[in-house]
């Protein structure tokens, strides 16, 4: 198994409930190997997450630390069933990396066609790079139009080590990323990896994820983690 070289889904002490900074984070990468960050802060809907002036202000941070490339941008919260994201375009600009997810502090959900109409609307937001956990359980969803979308779009899956976490409580993420991995082969879209850390000890910990590339035979040339410049390109990332 390559080793992987992006980790692109990762907190500071800036989202308000995580435990490093960001040189820290960089440090910590740089040991692990990896060549590229993202450090993706949490949107303002989440509590106590940045506000926006956090976001505005990003282009004073260096881009390479310890020979690390990072990406600053943000993980913004799809808030209902409309797909409604929670930054607007002025502040999607000041961001390297833009990925969407369902937080179950700020979302208004439905049904299973409802929840899933409003990941697809996030996937179909041009600005939206990424969608995270989406195996987490916080909705019911319908992978397969997801993975659909995604693969249309060119934005990519996020198959979230950390929501496997046992003390984390969530008994279907192990299932649904599964099933999200399958479908992802079958037809043949490119996933990513994240670690989705919250301290500079978890980046590019896949200690979850990892065993269901076995379980699945998940052809390597199609996780994006093992090759940065080609995940880069795929994203519209310069």
């Amino acid at each position: 198994m390559r080793t992987p070289l992006f980790d692109p889904h990762t907190h500071t002490i800036a989202s308000g409930h995580a435990y490093s900074t960001i040189q820290e984070m960089a440090q910590s990468a740089a040991n692990k190997g990896v060549q590229v960050l993202g450090i993706t802060e949490h949107a303002p809907s989440l509590p106590g997450a940045c506000a926006d002036i956090y976001f505005r202000n990003l282009h004073i941070v260096p881009r390479n630390m310890y020979g690390v490339r990072l990406l600053m941008g943000v993980e913004l919260n799809i808030l209902d069933t409309t797909g409604r994201l929670d930054l607007d375009e002025k502040h999607y600009r000041c961001c390297d990396l833009r990925i969407a997810g369902i937080h179950i502090l700020c979302w208004q959900g439905g049904t299973r066609s409802q929840n899933t109409d409003a990941m697809l609307a996030a996937i179909h937001n041009p600005w939206t790079h990424i969608i995270s956990h989406p195996g987490d359980g916080t909705a019911e969803l319908d992978f397969e139009p997801i993975v659909l979308a995604a693969r249309d779009t060119q934005t990519l899956v996020e198959i979230n080590s950390s929501s496997m976490i046992p003390t984390r409580n969530k008994s279907v993420a192990k299932p649904n990323n599964l099933e999200i991995l399958r479908l992802c082969r079958h037809y043949d879209v490119p996933v990513i990896l994240g670690s989705d850390a919250h301290i500079s000890f978890s980046i590019a910990d896949y200690s979850y994820a990892l065993p269901l590339l076995e379980e699945t035979n998940f052809p390597d040339e199609l996780v994006m983690n093992y090759w940065p410049s080609q995940a880069l390109k795929y994203l519209h990332i310069d």
